[in-house]
């Protein structure tokens, strides 16, 4: 293990011990550490970033009861700074976990050129029906994420690509320095879509957290911020420790306002 490693391994076993009433029920801290220096040792540009920094955004990742190693959120550097983010299958890990009004599943699902898409109203309920070609790699036209609760009930989203990317130009976070977007827009755009319009859906189910650290790290972990200034800041022991970060970042009802367009 590198020195850097090292000293990062060691501030997190710190914050670790020192959070340790807001960690999920459950939680591993060996395991948990364990698995955050198998991923950390493969992230290129790992060298040129603060240990405490890159320890925080970890700490996140723990709050939220996500694994790295399985690739349920990751630690994106970019441009010298390392930056917290969830992947689809953590997100929704989460909404099924934190619900208040129990899923049955939930997921998204890309809409490409030559999918049958629709969405109709049937007696008053809303419905969707999707047939995609087998093995489409056809151009994305949109995407859409569904909720299925357990009393019978849905929820859905949809968005075009032209919508997508709208969020995305306006509203996704940026390097001040280089103005080039995350990387996982750069090498996973599907994904990305996906999480998009699964966060956007994720704006009428109530969450509820277990810890105002839990809540806190959701709203960072996302690419645009939907939820900025949606309610007051809370306070917690987290705020002390929080990243500067140098990312732009969007209020919501100027997200919404584009949305609307």
């Amino acid at each position: 293990m590198s020195s850097k490693l090292v000293e990062i391994n060691s501030k997190l076993d710190s914050f670790l011990d020192a959070q340790h009433k807001a960690m999920p029920k459950g939680f591993n801290k060996t395991r948990f550490l364990q698995n955050s220096m198998s991923v950390l040792r493969d992230i290129e540009g790992l060298e040129q970033c603060d240990p405490k920094s890159v320890a925080l955004v970890m700490l996140k990742g723990a709050f939220l009861g996500l694994d790295f190693f399985n690739k349920e959120c990751y630690p994106v550097v970019y441009a010298g700074k390392v930056e917290f983010q969830t992947d689809y299958k953590g997100e929704v890990k989460l909404v099924k976990k934190y619900s208040t009004k129990p899923v049955r599943e939930i997921y998204a699902k890309l809409v490409r050129q030559g999918d049958d898409f629709s969405e109709e109203i049937v007696a008053g309920s809303q419905t969707i029906n999707f047939k995609p070609l087998p093995f489409n790699n056809g151009e994305i036209v949109g995407a859409f994420a569904v909720v299925n609760y357990v009393d019978g009930t849905m929820q859905y989203d949809t968005m075009s690509t032209e919508e997508i990317e709208k969020i995305k130009v306006n509203f996704s976070r940026k390097s001040k320095k280089t103005n080039e977007y995350s990387k996982a827009w750069v090498v996973t755009p599907g994904e990305m879509y996906k999480k998009t319009v699964l966060r956007r859906l994720c704006k009428t189910i109530d969450l509820d957290f277990d810890t105002i650290e839990q809540a806190q790290a959701f709203e960072d972990a996302a690419d645009m911020d939907f939820n900025q200034d949606s309610k007051p800041q809370q306070q917690s022991p987290l705020n002390p420790m929080v990243i500067d970060v140098e990312y732009e970042e969007v209020k919501e009802e100027q997200a919404d306002a584009a949305e609307q367009e």
